[in-house]
């Protein structure tokens, strides 16, 4: 199943993306394209503990991740700027439409995503259950 969604300027892709899943039921769900533009973001760098807050406006070059209705996903973006210089790494927030966000969900409909501490990475790690 696919799930069109069109974010609006103004609109916070993240806090959007949530409240879309949980109004439509969804377990797995995952990104299957975005196109769109920010004029902000919080992502945490590759390896790191650094979290940045960056200023756009910025091209969605990427945004790739899962999503689940309990516990918010993972998601990660790559941005260009103006020179066509890319950041980009973890999700935490303030993504903030510019323009807009145009946005494809697809589901797993066999399949539920939850995550879990996993004491060897240090994160909430991807597990992956059959649904009943």
């Amino acid at each position: 199943m696919c799930y069109p969604l069109r974010l609006q300027p103004e609109q916070e892709i993240r806090t959007c993306l949530l409240e879309h899943i949980k109004t439509h039921h969804l377990k797995a769900a995952f990104i299957l394209t975005c196109v769109g533009s920010v004029t902000q973001a919080t992502i945490r760098l590759a390896n790191a503990d650094e979290i940045i807050d960056i200023k756009g406006p910025f091209e969605i070059v990427s945004l790739v991740g899962t999503l689940s209705g309990g516990d918010g996903g993972h998601l990660h973006i790559s941005l260009s700027d103006v020179e066509g210089k890319v950041i980009g790494g973890h999700v935490i927030g303030n993504l903030i439409v510019h323009t807009t966000a145009e946005i494809l969900i697809g589901e797993c409909k066999h399949t539920e995503f939850n995550r879990e501490m996993d004491s060897q990475t240090g994160y909430d790690e991807l597990v992956v259950k059959s649904r009943s």
